[in-house]
């Protein structure tokens, strides 16, 4: 009798990991049909960004947070316009990213590839997480209290700074929520919200010229 009740939580357990797996898949093909095909989008968010500390208060306190809208081009020109708390634009190429901040005056400039991991993170997310298992090891996680599907991502080989990242995501396979989780145990979250298709673009939109009586700072790790 005990053989039989093993044989059988085995094979319990067996079933529950394929299905999990076929869950997996269905819902990145889902993303990636969603997504990989668009020659463009633009979307509003709202970031929060909680502290170590506050996520040990759990939903007790809010963290610092900010809205605006994003624009993608693929596959890798990202712009984010922060509408509050002040408005601010931040620009994301292969090769540099811009941070402007108009009431102080000022532009920070930094090389793309140190410091806009968080930005190609949101580039491969919006190109439908395209050929995501090279960079990533992805499972599903617990449905969280809504009943919403939850995907892990952890950075392979491992990132500096960002330890993982939790995905989302809506029964209709829109990516509705992205966690980002830094090693020293923070947490940055975007709430996407009214995402639609954008072809055309003006010229230029995705670069940036420091407009005058503007000071440059150049960061450079």
């Amino acid at each position: 009798m005990i053989k039989i009740i093993l044989l059988c939580l085995i094979c319990c357990l067996n079933a529950g990991a394929v299905l999990a797996e076929g869950d997996l898949d269905s819902i990145l093909g889902g993303i990636q049909k969603n997504y990989g095909d668009l020659p463009g989008l633009t979307l509003s968010y709202q970031r929060e960004v909680i502290t170590k500390s506050m996520s040990m208060m759990g939903g007790q306190i809010k963290g610092d947070l900010a809205s605006g809208r994003m624009y993608f081009k693929p596959p890798n020109l990202l712009r984010l316009e922060q509408e509050t708390p002040r408005p601010e634009t931040v620009i994301s190429n292969e090769e540099t990213l811009w941070w402007y901040q108009p009431d102080k005056k000022c532009v920070y400039k930094y090389p793309a590839k140190e410091f806009g991991k968080e930005m190609r993170l949101l580039c491969d997310i919006f190109r439908g997480l395209i050929k995501v298992e090279e960079r990533f090891e992805v499972k599903m996680l617990d449905r969280n209290q809504k009943g919403e599907n939850q995907i892990g991502l952890t950075p392979n080989p491992p990132w500096e700074s960002i330890d993982r990242i939790i995905l989302t995501v809506s029964d209709d396979n829109k990516i509705r929520l992205v966690g980002i989780h830094y090693q020293l145990g923070g947490v940055t979250m975007f709430t996407l919200n009214d995402v639609s298709a954008k072809k055309d673009f003006e010229e230029d939109y995705f670069s940036f010229s420091v407009p005058e009586g503007v000071t440059l700072i150049e960061e450079n790790k």
